[in-house]
């Protein structure tokens, strides 16, 4: 079985980073991602058109970066929380895009828990500062602050 923590546990901890492993972009996941959401834009679906760019060849959605953050948070080490019924979101603060993804690159996600509050008996409020880090480049391709709900 998994190692486990209690949510009042968690909340103790204070705002300690973990760090997924890598997930690779791929020039599918990114078409598949244009299918889903039928934002065909060449830069991200069109080699030729897109290396003409100054992005040098395609690139992936801002928010398929932004959708990877359930992929990502399954990717972390580190205990689960015990009890949970059910977690939802609940929204975010803000999200910046920062820096392209390029097809081909990989990309690993930053968790920062930055405020876990009960809210009710047995519901809390997570809010995460969540960064999506590309390999070999300084600039993240986004920040974002989000807020999930947690039953317990």
């Amino acid at each position: 079985m998994a190692d486990t923590i209690t949510i009042k546990a968690l909340a103790q901890q204070g705002n300690a980073e973990r760090v997924s492993e890598w997930v690779n972009v791929t020039q599918a996941m990114i078409d598949k991602f244009a299918e889903a959401t039928g934002d065909h834009q060449f830069i991200h679906i069109d080699s030729q058109a897109a290396a003409l760019t100054p992005f040098g060849g395609t690139i992936a959605h801002g928010f398929l970066m932004l959708s990877l953050m359930p992929l990502l948070r399954s990717r972390v080490a580190g205990p689960a929380i015990e009890g949970v019924k059910m977690a939802v979101n609940y929204g975010g603060n803000r999200v910046r895009f920062m820096m392209p993804v390029r097809s081909g690159k990989r990309v690993r996600g930053l968790f920062r828990t930055i405020e876990l509050l009960e809210k009710h008996p047995g519901q809390w409020q997570q809010t995460v500062e969540f960064t999506v880090e590309i390999e070999g480049e300084v600039k993240p391709a986004l920040i974002a602050e989000w807020i999930t709900l947690i039953f317990v």
